[in-house]
């Protein structure tokens, strides 16, 4: 999985550290961002392979962002992890229906996210 580069999308600063901290353990290539409006200048730019994308973030949503993502044919192979701390089921649905490929809920284990992000990076894309 060497090579593979994460783009967080986390505007809280002590939950993005332990973020940061654990995908970077892993060996993947990671950068932040902080703020909704300039995610999309940074997943265009950057062609991450996948974004973890918090749902609550200034400026655009987690679901507008998603929504983006998967309306652009340049950027249709990068895959989204879309969490959030309002895990209601609804939110789950509206992740996944606009185009997350996994969507976890805040909070949530450690190994958990280790292992979804895992599993996204080893799925073949579909571009």
């Amino acid at each position: 999985m060497e090579g593979k580069k994460v783009l967080l999308v986390e505007d809280e600063d002590n939950i993005a550290l332990a973020l940061e901290h654990l995908i970077a353990r892993q060996g993947y290539t990671l950068k932040r961002i902080a703020d909704g409006t300039r995610a999309m200048e940074a997943i265009v730019k950057d062609h991450p392979d996948l974004v973890v994308l918090d749902v609550m973030l200034p400026g655009s949503s987690g679901y507008e962002i998603c929504q983006s993502i998967r309306r652009d044919a340049r950027l249709a192979n990068i895959k989204v992890l879309m969490m959030t701390a309002r895990g209601g089921e609804v939110e789950r649905r509206k992740g996944m229906a606009l185009g997350a490929d996994d969507f976890m809920t805040k909070p949530f284990a450690t190994s958990d996210l280790t292992n979804r992000i895992k599993t996204l990076l080893e799925k073949p894309s579909n571009a």
